[in-house]
């Protein structure tokens, strides 16, 4: 399977959307807070799901199968002979 450069640079940020819910869920356990419901650490907390979106989604788009949609040439075949 054909790697295109925008697929490997999307797989770069995927890496580091997972890197960033890593540090936000590391950041939001050592975070102490004055109050019980601190809007610090569900802000953190909503960090790391956005990230984890963010990775998944651009993960499966770094790995997908991309020759017929770019060549126009895919595994339907013309009627119109």
């Amino acid at each position: 399977m054909k790697k295109y450069l925008i697929q490997k640079i999307v797989f770069v940020v995927a890496i580091l959307c997972y890197l960033a819910a890593v540090a936000c869920v590391f950041a939001a356990v050592l975070y102490e807070s004055a109050q019980t419901n601190d809007p610090v650490r569900g802000s953190l907390m909503a960090a790391v799901v956005f990230f984890l979106g963010c990775g998944v989604v651009l993960h499966v788009m770094a790995t997908a199968r991309l020759k017929g949609v770019l060549s126009g040439s895919g595994d339907i075949e013309d009627d119109r002979t």
